[in-house]
């Protein structure tokens, strides 16, 4: 069945979006359904492009754009390319839905369209993590501000899951993000946090600071979506500007230029790992169906690693897993 693609999602929309489907349709044999208004679509694209390729364009008339407000521009434009490409996984037409827009708007359709696992109070936005020797997961990395106690709980359980189910750890350590390592540390939403995980039937390890996500002490992190959304992008920051300055420094002399010739395997390994469009899309958790989110500054590459992302949740059944697991663990 077909992967929901939401043509009118990243910032350069649907330039990114049509090539992403035509690779995804030659090259990986899917079918995609390009979701947005076809008169756009088409002022980038000829009927050709398409020829003999599993694409199908649905129409939708209403265009949210990035900079409004998220709920009420959803509730003011009902048959924007969210909400129509989410109906579709509603119905049953299509497996998973891919937007590179509004996270807010992501969040408000695809709880309004497919709604919360049961016992899920809050969906959480997730990611895979660069560390020192591979990837963790975080979440909330920025579809809810605010938190309760019981919210992180959960967040823990849809974490370990995913990593579970996702990146093939065998009980995966979970984490608290905090100030400190020490159970009493950090304000009162992580404080009594702490104190529900240690009765959650997981592997909790207890308090991670930061310095210890990065050299990989917990395999999920959990935190807050405001808190989460800060530690992603001070982290994809920090990397530009370290790579930036080496950049620089390896071009400054001819033996810099040497060296960096020789080390060029090693640098391209690096980048490759540090490269967000590697990773493409973040899963919202708790939402009873498959609901992704890429960059706004999403490009080809990364809306094509974000559909190869959306299939192995399919092929994993990772919303099916999530809901036995949420069920299990807070009945």
């Amino acid at each position: 069945m077909a992967i929901v693609l939401d043509a009118m999602g990243s910032d350069e929309c649907p330039k990114p979006e049509i090539a992403a489907a035509i690779y995804a349709a030659r090259h990986l044999n899917e079918e995609i359904i390009l979701v947005g208004h076809r008169d756009v679509i088409m002022q980038h694209a000829s009927e050709s492009d398409f020829a003999g390729l599993k694409i199908e364009i649905v129409h939708a008339e209403d265009i949210l754009e990035m900079g409004e407000k998220a709920v009420k521009s959803a509730q003011q434009k009902p048959n924007n390319s969210m909400a129509v490409g989410l109906e579709l996984v509603k119905d049953g037409t299509a497996e998973a839905f891919l937007t590179a827009g509004n996270t807010g708007a992501a969040m408000f359709n695809s709880l309004r369209k497919l709604g919360r696992i049961q016992n899920v109070a809050r969906p959480a936005l997730t990611t895979r993590f660069p560390t020192v020797d591979g990837f963790c997961v975080v979440l909330d990395i920025g579809a809810n501000a605010d938190c309760r106690p019981e919210y992180l709980e959960q967040f823990a359980i849809m974490g370990s899951v995913f990593a579970e189910t996702m990146l093939e750890i065998d009980q995966p350590r979970i984490g608290l993000l905090n100030n400190g390592e020490e159970a009493g540390k950090g304000n009162e939403l992580m404080r009594s946090t702490y104190a529900l995980l240690e009765k959650t039937d997981i592997n909790f390890i207890g308090n991670v600071e930061p310095n210890e996500v990065f050299n990989h002490k917990a395999d999920v992190v959990v935190t807050d979506g405001f808190t989460g959304n800060i530690l992603i992008k001070t982290s994809e920051a920090a990397a530009r500007m370290l790579t930036g300055l080496l950049k620089e420094n390896l071009t400054s002399s001819l033996q810099s230029k040497i060296g960096a010739a020789l080390s060029k395997d090693a640098f391209k390994s690096l980048k490759s790992k540090m490269d967000p469009n590697a990773i493409g899309a973040a899963p919202l958790l708790g939402i009873d169906g498959l609901s992704f989110v890429g960059h706004g500054r999403s490009n080809t590459e990364a809306l094509v690693s974000g559909i190869k992302l959306v299939r192995s949740a399919i092929d994993a059944d990772l919303v099916g897993t999530i809901r036995q697991s949420v069920q299990a663990k807070l009945n």
